[in-house]
């Protein structure tokens, strides 16, 4: 089993799907885990009450918001003094469609770059500037099949921002590999949330998964393993690599 023992991590968009999964996974690695999270906090409870308070450390913000980037930023920073990981996971997803009227479309798009491009880059800088004072450090992006292969028309802009995590990761990896400084993208297809069973239960979305040789969604626990695993140190030079898990659909 992966250790992550003495090992301090910031998660973002802990409180359910891919980000409750892989919270689980580290804290029973025995990672010491900052808890983002926006809104939903019973999960984030729960885990506390579990592994108790020397491993979870639960701090609301909102990432559309830079301020409060800013303030889990430092937050994050002050609980053990350092940090040995980030993993960006939080993201914002609603449909933008092209006949929208202009200011939501406009208001979409914005909401859309400012939680997954703007917020994740700030969080990447901070990190980079912080492992450069100390021995190096982690930093993990959760991107997407999407960002690869297109999004559907009303999911344009998702696409977009995930493309843009890519290109982000991969400059971290050949500018800071010599700073010890390591960076990964992660590029989910189908994953087994509930925000996906719900998408997949709507009439007409049965034929979803015919793309993929699988024939089903990738549990999310899949993801969180990989993620572990990163964080863990045993493949540092693989950095700059984005890792597919979505059941063979697509390969890069």
């Amino acid at each position: 089993m992966i250790s992550l023992k003495n090992k301090t991590i910031l998660l973002t968009g802990a409180s359910g799907g891919i980000g409750l999964a892989t919270a689980k996974c580290l804290l029973k690695a025995e990672a010491k885990l900052i808890l983002h999270y926006n809104s939903a906090s019973e999960n984030i409870g729960l885990l506390q009450k579990e592994y108790g308070s020397d491993h979870c450390h639960p701090v609301q913000a909102n990432l559309a918001r830079p301020e409060e980037v800013d303030r889990l930023w430092q937050n994050a920073l002050d609980w053990q003094g350092t940090l040995d990981g980030v993993v960006n996971n939080a993201a914002f997803e609603s449909p933008a469609a092209i006949d929208s009227p202009t200011q939501e479309w406009r208001d979409l798009w914005q909401a859309t770059l400012d939680i997954n491009v703007v917020a994740v880059a700030d969080l990447c800088r901070y990190a980079i500037t912080h492992y450069q004072q100390y021995t190096g450090g982690v930093i993990i992006n959760l991107a997407s099949r999407a960002a690869f292969r297109g999004d559907l028309p009303d999911m344009m802009h998702y696409a977009a921002s995930k493309g843009a995590i890519v290109s982000l990761t991969r400059s971290i990896a050949k500018a800071y590999a010599k700073d010890r400084i390591y960076a990964f993208n992660i590029a989910p297809g189908w994953i087994n949330t509930d925000r996906i069973q719900a998408k997949l239960a709507k009439p007409g979305n049965e034929a979803l998964l015919n793309e993929v040789p699988t024939g089903k969604p990738a549990p999310p626990e899949e993801v969180a393993n990989i993620i572990a695993f990163l964080l863990s140190g045993l493949s540092n030079h693989a950095t700059g690599a984005t890792i597919d898990i979505n059941g063979a659909s697509y390969f890069h």
